[in-house]
């Protein structure tokens, strides 16, 4: 059986949740709330970051056949905390230290800090990446044109 088909445990799809969150995370915003949090934990890295691309693919109307978009520029690494706990992390651009942050995020959201670092982290980027989402969905509804036809009567 593919991996694909396999169904996803509620643990594994909350995980691709907060990495997907801790990716899209504004950078700025991403280290401000972790420097706030105060010392970070230790940690040993088990791949340190590197910069590389990956080939982004598309597909015509989100359904056709997939085609090559182009390249974009990933930084990915891994970490283990001192209790073997292991973080991976892999970010859009060159950006090393959010790649340590969501790495270290990831590896703290799999322990006994979960619920305090969704609270100080997470929760406050997805509440930032939702109204800039909202921002964007009014600008383009300001440019929204509603056609209609009217009815003529010679029917």
């Amino acid at each position: 059986m593919a991996k694909d088909t396999v169904e996803k445990t509620g643990d594994e799809a909350a995980r691709r949740a907060w990495m997907s969150l801790l990716a899209k995370a504004p950078e700025a915003e991403l280290k401000r709330l972790w420097a706030a949090r105060g010392e970070e934990p230790a940690f040993d890295w088990l791949r340190n970051p590197e910069i590389g691309g990956v080939m982004v693919r598309g597909r015509a109307g989100g359904t056709g056949a997939a085609f090559n978009l182009g390249e974009m520029t990933v930084t990915r690494c891994a970490l283990r905390l001192a209790d073997g706990t292991v973080g991976y992390a892999a970010v859009q651009g060159r950006d090393r230290d959010k790649a340590r942050i969501a790495a270290l995020a990831d590896a703290l959201m799999q322990g006994a800090e979960a619920a305090t670092l969704r609270a100080e982290l997470l929760d406050p980027i997805e509440a930032l990446l939702a109204e800039r989402a909202g921002q964007r969905a009014a600008r383009a509804a300001k440019t929204k044109v509603d056609f209609f036809t009217m009815v003529r009567g010679e029917d």
